[in-house]
């Protein structure tokens, strides 16, 4: 072949170096399980029993309020989303899409019974408040719970803590704690169990970010732990931090931000949303979590949405049944939005979480199979698809996706 330019890498030089930088900057990394829900347990009403007390209670719940013959409705939303439509907005499921619904019933009962929390937060911030005379106590106290729940099989595969915000003006506080708890697990337990993860919440400035790796780096030191293994989570609670993300914050880190959570409530009233507008669906905290996808994007740092503040309004079956036609929706428009994880602070908010995790991907789960094995085999799709290769790409992530967040038992056949 004749070419006209003799040498093109005469004319970028420096590309070796930038091309490094990348590397540092985006690292690929297949995507591993993640965690469908962190659920937050104020630190004073923690104990060696909450994770069992949690699934008997949804499962509870469930059983009690949830026949195969509800389900269709409170899931509607998922299985059926129309772009734009708000609270209240009436769905009908498609017969394609209902016949996912009785597996997504066995599952939940399922769930509930075997592993009813996948990620556990003792939370010593806003669920807990500021009890100077006490917080040593229950640190101590979380420290041992957790050895307990280790020893008998019970501690979630992913666990760790919620500190206070250094924003309040007291790092102090934060670290204490988060060093008497971790001495107290390793103490008692032999070892730092795995999966552990701190949460870091209310970050209104860049440096506090360093100043806590910093923190993490001596309690490695200290409890004789492996250089990088104190990872944490960034709460994005406030305009202010959505304003100071970008990828080079993660490199300059050295690997320790795992994830980014956020905060609605926080994050509303800093916009000075009223209060019927604290909603995860606001286009505000749409506005907020797209910044976090094109910052966190290719790094390696997880994305998780927020909770919903509300609990059943009485033990009624349709006040129950509201609350999780409620909640799924929320988890569908995080789903869809491409938040794979968020926060649960109630026993009910399982069942929906569950439900409505199952629901978005079993009923996708045969259409993408189809398509990329189609891609794959170089035929037809059918019904007028052209899919592109980052299309195909997709589907590929979510499926992959798709198994590990639906796990046992067996993907129904897609063939």
């Amino acid at each position: 072949m004749r070419v006209t330019l003799a040498d093109p890498s005469a004319l970028i030089p420096g590309f070796g170096r930038v091309h490094r930088e990348q590397s540092t900057l985006y690292p690929y990394r297949p995507a591993g399980w993640q965690p469908v829900h962190t659920v937050y347990v104020p630190a004073d009403r923690f104990g060696a029993g909450t994770v069992r007390a949690w699934g008997a209670a949804a499962l509870e719940l469930f059983g009690r309020h949830l026949p195969e013959g509800e389900l269709a409705a409170i899931l509607a939303p998922v299985l059926a989303p129309v772009p734009g439509t708000g609270p209240g907005t009436a769905v009908t499921v498609p017969d394609a899409a209902a016949d996912v619904v009785g597996a997504v019933h066995a599952r939940v009962a399922a769930k509930l019974e075997r592993e009813p929390v996948e990620d556990l937060r003792i939370d010593f911030e806003d669920g807990y408040g500021v009890r100077p005379g006490e917080e040593d106590g229950h640190a101590s106290a979380a420290a041992g719970a957790i050895a307990s729940m280790y020893a008998d099989g019970t501690l979630p595969r992913r666990w760790g803590v919620r500190v206070k915000s250094f924003a309040d003006g007291d790092p102090v506080r934060a670290v204490r704690t988060l060093d008497g708890l971790l001495t107290g697990v390793v103490e008692r337990a032999g070892h730092l169990p795995e999966g552990f993860v701190v949460t870091f919440p209310k970050v209104l400035m860049r440096a506090y970010l360093h100043q806590f790796a910093d923190c993490l780096e001596a309690l490695e030191d200290g409890l004789g732990l492996g250089r990088g293994r104190l990872r944490f989570e960034i709460q994005v609670e406030a305009p202010q931090t959505v304003r100071f993300l970008d990828a080079e914050l993660v490199a300059s880190l050295g690997g320790r931000l795992a994830a980014a959570h956020f905060g609605v409530f926080d994050y509303t009233a800093s916009c000075g949303l009223p209060p019927h507008e604290q909603r995860l669906d606001h286009p505000a905290c749409d506005h907020a979590r797209h910044v976090m996808q094109t910052v966190f994007s290719g790094t390696g740092v997880e994305l998780s949405d927020g909770s919903l503040a509300a609990a059943p309004a009485s033990d009624d079956g349709r006040a129950v049944r509201d609350l999780w036609r409620r909640h799924a929706r929320l988890v569908g428009h995080s789903l869809a939005h491409g938040f794979p994880q968020g926060w649960d602070m109630h026993p009910s908010h399982l069942v929906s979480r569950y439900a409505a995790v199952y629901a978005f991907h079993l009923s996708r789960y045969g259409e993408y199979t189809h398509r990329v094995r189609a891609w794959e085999e170089r035929r037809d799709a059918g019904g007028g698809v052209m899919d592109e290769p980052a299309t195909i790409g997709t589907m590929a992530a979510a499926l992959r996706r798709a198994d590990l967040a639906l796990g046992d038992p067996p993907l129904p056949d897609s063939g």
